[in-house]
């Protein structure tokens, strides 16, 4: 009888939890800002899928502190700043957290990413599938002995419950006053179309957490073992293979490579580095914007070159020769993205910063590190999944670092500092852009409707409308800093500085002279 009762019991805990955090997800999170109630919620998912897992309770397991200390790290942007990327961050902490207590994680970078890979292709489905899963079980072990062992399972504590809560409402006027304040139309009104897809979506999203699973066609299945036949000691190979992908050809290929990033390069040197004049009708912003990104490119399929022509154990990657080629190339291609750094700096510069500007200096930082991990991997003979592991690890840090970047903040005071209001010279402030970029700009604004007080009149309109505008986008940001789910410790910050600089005040328009006063 026991054996039957066994799925019932792990489904509904697992349920019954569920519901509670979906509860908890609807207090945090429905038609409130997103702030401190991020945290919160992911520590209380963590300590849901540890009470549900029975690793998380092992006293010999030496990653018994590991796991939660490295979680709590990954959930501390959501301190900070709650956006994309810390949610991001966050989300695939956890999601690693929930497999290693299930004890279905792998050991290598690589293969944790593509488990996490998985995991997101299967998490909206999992709770779908689980209840299929549990409704076949129900139905070959008896449904309505399990349906009724869960219903027994409340039926006491419920009833019994309900019991003692009618007595205390009759001894105690406080409890009566509650019953009282229950509205039992208003709580239905609460149901709604999209209340309910919430619940359902977030339902979905915890479910895969407190039971992590890999979808059985991601797993990878042991592969049978072959029979050992006997090979020619050197493998037959076509006349195109050796002459196209042959030692002879990518020694060739590496001289003609290099001979043309080092005219790329000496270009570089002359015109960017060395600011020669260029061509008539050539500017050095149309220079640097026309080759920042190719460049980058160009190193891609570098890179993808050198990967497939050093391979592990070929014959090209124990050449003396081919190894210093590409050491040279290598060098050359990472000296290309720092050019590259270079032009979209001078750029930006003349034109101003932006998100998508700011996203590419990374983007080309992570080049230049992959590029210069490559050579670590030919030098020290490391394997490709060591190639792809280091450059997850450098890519997984650099955005947990980019999370307490305050990148608005950033973009605002660049903005304003190099426009043509402030030093005369690059393109005029686009206020639209920087009022676009949210709070975080408000002190920058601020340091420009100071510095434009004593603009020429003419520009007074202009100048009246950005300071009611202003004004408008602050009044509204301190009134959702009144809720505390809104709290974060950027916000925190934001609004002391707010506070330290006093009440906005708006320019009056000036009032037309009248004759014969």
């Amino acid at each position: 009888m026991t054996h039957l009762l066994a799925p019932a019991p792990s489904y509904c805990r697992r349920f019954g939890v569920a519901v509670l955090l979906v509860a908890l997800a609807d207090f945090f999170f429905y038609g409130q800002p997103a702030g401190i109630t991020w945290f919160l919620f992911g520590i209380a998912l963590a300590a849901a899928v540890a009470a549900l897992n029975p690793l998380s309770l092992a006293s010999n397991d030496r990653w018994l502190w590991i796991r939660p200390a490295a979680l709590l790290c990954a959930l501390l942007p959501l301190v900070e700043n709650v956006s994309p990327l810390s949610v991001s961050v966050a989300l695939a902490a956890m999601a690693v957290f929930a497999l290693s207590l299930a004890g279905r994680l792998r050991s290598s970078v690589a293969r944790i990413a593509r488990q996490l890979l998985a995991f997101v292709i299967a998490a909206p489905f999992r709770f779908v599938g689980d209840f299929l899963r549990w409704r076949k079980a129900a139905r070959r072990h008896g449904r309505r002995r399990i349906r009724l062992a869960a219903i027994a399972v409340w039926a006491m504590p419920l009833g019994l419950g309900l019991v003692f809560l009618a007595l205390f409402g009759a001894a105690n006027p406080v409890i009566e006053y509650w019953f009282s304040l229950i509205d039992l139309f208003a709580l239905l009104n609460l149901i709604q179309l999209p209340r309910l897809i919430f619940w359902l979506a977030v339902l979905a999203g915890v479910w895969a957490f407190l039971r992590p699973r890999l979808p059985r066609f991601l797993r990878r299945l042991p592969r049978p073992a072959r029979p050992v036949r006997a090979e020619p000691a050197v493998p037959a190979r076509t006349a195109i293979e050796d002459v196209l992908f042959g030692k002879a050809a990518i020694l060739r290929a590496l001289v003609v490579f290099n001979l043309l990033f080092a005219m790329q390069t000496g270009l570089d040197a002359t015109y960017l580095w060395g600011r020669a004049a260029l061509p008539d009708g050539l500017t050095y912003a149309a220079y640097a914007h026309r080759g920042a990104y190719p460049l980058i490119v160009t190193a891609l399929l570098a890179a993808g070159f050198v990967l497939a022509a050093l391979r592990p154990g070929s014959e090209t990657s124990g050449d003396p020769l081919i190894r210093r080629l590409v050491y040279a190339w290598v060098a050359q291609n990472i000296i290309l993205v720092i050019s590259s750094m270079m032009r979209l700096d001078l750029y930006i510069g003349i034109y101003a910063l932006t998100y998508l500007r700011i996203a590419a200096f990374v983007w080309m930082g992570l080049v230049a590190a992959g590029l210069a991990l490559i050579i670590a991997r030919i030098a020290l003979g490391k394997s490709s999944e060591w190639l792809l592991s280091a450059n997850l690890l450098t890519l997984s840090a650099t955005l947990y670092a980019c999370c307490y970047v305050n990148f608005a903040a950033l973009i605002a005071n660049y903005n304003v500092d190099h426009s043509y209001e402030m030093t005369g010279q690059g393109v005029p402030l686009d206020t639209q852009y920087l009022r676009s970029l949210g709070p975080g700009a408000l002190p920058a604004l601020d340091r420009f409707l100071a510095h434009q007080a004593n603009a020429p009149a003419t520009d007074e309109p202009c100048r009246r409308d950005l300071a009611i505008a202003h004004a408008g986008n602050e009044a509204a940001y301190r009134a959702e800093q009144k809720n505390w789910r809104a709290w974060s410790f950027r916000d925190w910050r934001l609004i002391r500085t707010l506070d330290k600089r006093g009440p906005l005040v708006v320019p009056q328009p000036s009032q037309p002279s009248v004759p014969g006063r």
